[in-house]
């Protein structure tokens, strides 16, 4: 399981577009977000609701959004190695896809499979949003309920993988057997005593998880052509 914004892309890219075509009031909501008063789908829709572009504007603004450079390698060693993969994410669908398109890694991305995200239409100049994944009784109030994602996705598999760099990913994390963190989100693991492997890019997450997953696999062929079950 894997956040987008900030851990995918190298910059937020939600908050790339509330700076540069909201008005500056998204920055009030977002301090009720970080001090606790509300949750993220309160605060997205509130701060959405303050965006003023056009479909053209926004996309010319995804469109120079920069990507890890080893997400692409990531996703292509996973695949190899049939491992399930989602990206779970308060942010937009629409720029998900949009700015995994570039890099071609989008062919699986529908929301609600491999991708569970909010999601975003452009109307005019009015940015409208819609949350299909928050979780029953999800006591957080999120836009995506990432934990109860994990819980239902990651049933039968193990372990339980998850990436994040932010604060959005904090519930997250308790349902995980291993976390990458970087940024906000290993703070936040730090301060309350949750183990996680810090991570600067992909290719540090791809070389840890590489050592893993090799072995294991390794370990089982072994057992296979020696007939044990």
């Amino acid at each position: 399981f894997c956040d987008f914004d900030g851990t995918v892309t190298q910059i937020d890219v939600t908050d790339e577009i509330l700076t540069r075509l909201a008005d500056p009031a998204w920055r009030d909501v977002e301090q009720e977000w970080v001090r606790g008063e509300i949750g993220s789908r309160e605060c997205l829709e509130r701060q959405m609701a303050l965006v003023r572009a056009s479909a053209r504007e926004l996309n010319a603004l995804i469109d120079a959004i920069p990507v890890d450079p080893g997400f692409v390698d990531f996703c292509r060693f996973v695949e190899d190695r049939a491992l399930p993969f989602y990206v779970v994410s308060d942010g937009f669908d629409y720029v998900i896809r949009r700015v995994l398109r570039r890099s071609g890694v989008d062919r699986r991305l529908r929301n609600g499979q491999h991708l569970c995200a909010s999601q975003l239409r452009v109307r005019g100049r009015r940015a409208l949003t819609r949350f299909p994944h928050p979780a029953a009784g999800c006591e957080h109030g999120c836009a995506t309920c990432k934990a109860g994602l994990m819980k239902r996705l990651g049933r039968g598999h193990a372990p339980v993988i998850f990436i994040g760099d932010g604060l959005s990913d904090r519930f997250a994390v308790r349902e995980a057997d291993l976390v990458f963190a970087k940024h906000d989100l290993l703070q936040y693991c730090l301060a309350n005593g949750i183990a996680f492997e810090p991570f600067r890019a992909f290719a540090d997450v791809q070389a840890r998880l590489g050592k893993t997953v090799d072995s294991r696999q390794s370990k089982v062929e072994s057992r296979m052509a020696l007939g044990v079950s």
